[in-house]
């Protein structure tokens, strides 16, 4: 009798694992941004499930996580999640699976939300004693990085951001964060000995969250990623990860290169923003 292994289907329940991952992660980076700059006062809080998150009044990850799949949400909880933000001056986004209960949507738009970004969640299998990728370079070795190199992992993922130098003290001190983390992974790709890209991961309920790809001009196009990539889905997999997963802007480059390595889209995600306050 043949076995075949077992599907995985885009619904709820696959949404929930997905989303709860990534604000595991977020909320980590938070507590981590607290330790390293307490200045900002990075912080986040719990609302029917949703995580909300202040890294600080610019920082991508300032907004919530969650809202509408896990518990019913009420006005009220809007209310203590918009006061959350508020209290902090910054600006208030939701990132909303299509997933979530359709009743959060006619409630967003009656308190004067507007979509503002989509970002397209891929996810693949995976399981132990399986290559992902065709390696090659065989001079690339990947590694997770130690203790003490906190900073060759923030400036090697900073120097992938040098075309943008209006980004770099930014990509630093949110690398420095990423080293960092409590429940953090980071990888790191050397050519030759000499660090050439970085590569992230976040593991929560068997699903492994990839993120913090980049790679230094001079160390691109010889398969840098690739190798991250493998050795990341292979440590989730021994580690009792089932389901790898991320996110990209849809249609891009990176989007077609997570569909070329076995992703598959679950969904669009929708970020929502508070652009006009109900009136009391």
């Amino acid at each position: 009798m043949v076995t075949r292994p077992t599907q995985i289907f885009s619904d709820h329940s696959l949404s929930r694992r997905l989303e709860r991952t990534e604000a595991r992660s977020n909320a980590s980076f938070v507590e981590a941004r607290a330790r390293a700059f307490p200045e900002i006062g990075a912080e986040w809080i719990d609302v029917s499930g949703v995580y909300a998150m202040f890294d600080g009044v610019d920082s991508p990850l300032t907004q919530t996580f969650g809202l509408g799949l896990f518990d019913p949400v009420a006005a009220n909880d809007l209310d203590r999640i918009e006061k959350f933000f508020q209290e902090r001056g910054a600006p208030v986004f939701h990132e909303v699976s299509p997933l979530a209960d359709p009743a959060i949507f006619p409630l967003l738009n009656e308190r004067g939300y507007q979509p503002c970004e989509f970002t397209t969640i891929l996810f693949r299998p995976i399981e132990r004693g399986v290559s992902y990728t065709e390696l090659r370079n065989e001079n690339i070795q990947v590694r997770l990085t130690t203790a003490d190199e906190v900073e060759l992992w923030a400036k090697t993922s900073a120097r992938g951001w040098s075309e943008f130098p209006e980004l770099s003290e930014f990509m630093l001190m949110f690398g420095k964060v990423v080293a960092q983390r409590a429940d953090g992974l980071s990888f790191i790709a050397e050519l030759d000995g000499t660090a050439i890209a970085t590569g992230a991961m976040s593991i929560y309920d068997e699903v492994a969250l990839l993120a913090g790809a980049s790679t230094i001009p001079e160390g691109r196009k010889q398969g840098a990623q690739l190798a991250l990539l493998d050795r990341r889905l292979r440590y989730a997999a021994d580690h009792g990860c089932t389901i790898a997963t991320m996110g990209a802007l849809p249609g891009s480059a990176s989007q077609r290169n997570a569909e070329r390595q076995g992703f598959r889209i679950a969904y669009t995600r929708t970020k929502w923003q508070l652009v006009r306050a109900i009136s009391n």
